[in-house]
């Protein structure tokens, strides 16, 4: 298993840099073909949401989807990769910051309902009670 950083992932997926875009592209096409076993990590997801965000200035949806084509590759692992996708749609559909999406999907999960934060995005989330402290 090798781990794949970031700038392996944005390089392939906005193909801004070609050639190093085409040797990207091989990695994850070896991982698809079950010649490669790859792991990534939430944090990098993240990571990747913020770049093409504000680097590439891309849409929510559009970052949406690429996220997902991502952590639907054949053999790549991603801890978490089923709270990552349901934040994704979230982030898009209340359009709100990844990490606030993130975030409120992991306090479902462990039946959180309040927070503290004066992020008021966190008002849009139904199953949350925002506080200020």
């Amino acid at each position: 298993m090798r781990f794949v950083d970031t700038n392996i992932f944005i390089r392939y997926l906005t193909d801004d840099i070609p050639d190093k875009a085409d040797r990207c592209e091989k990695i994850f096409q070896k991982a698809v073909d079950g010649e490669e076993s790859l792991y990534t990590t939430d944090m990098v997801i993240a990571e990747i949401v913020w770049v093409l965000e504000s680097y590439y200035e891309l849409p929510g949806a559009e970052v949406q989807e690429k996220v997902e084509k991502i952590l639907n590759t054949p053999n790549l692992t991603c801890p978490n990769k089923d709270m990552i996708l349901t934040a994704l749609v979230l982030y898009v559909k209340k359009n709100i910051d990844f990490i606030d999406a993130y975030n409120a999907v992991i306090l479902r999960k462990e039946g959180a309902r309040e927070v503290y934060s004066y992020d008021k995005h966190y008002d849009r989330i139904s199953w949350l009670i925002r506080k200020e402290p």
